[in-house]
């Protein structure tokens, strides 16, 4: 029981680490080519603003979930028992 704890802890903390190494490059990267357009939006158009933020969140979690799965499946991939 304590090898199989382990091998999850273990697991864990490499998709942790993965997924928040992703989370901040995707924030530096919406920062620097979308930081100044979503920020006039946000000044002048707010009701199309709420949607493109919106939209912005969907897609990173979609996106950051399919490369964390496929980082994951190369890095271990799943043993037949």
């Amino acid at each position: 029981m304590k090898r199989e704890a382990k091998s999850w802890l273990r697991s864990f903390l490499l998709e942790l680490i993965l997924y928040a190494g992703l989370v901040v490059a995707y924030f530096f990267l919406v920062l620097a080519y979308l930081g100044n357009w979503l920020h006039r939006l946000f000044e002048h158009e707010r009701r199309t603003y709420a949607f493109v933020a919106l939209g912005l969140i969907i897609g990173q979690g979609f996106v950051l979930e399919v490369l964390t799965r496929a980082l994951l499946a190369w890095i271990k991939p799943a043993r037949k028992d």
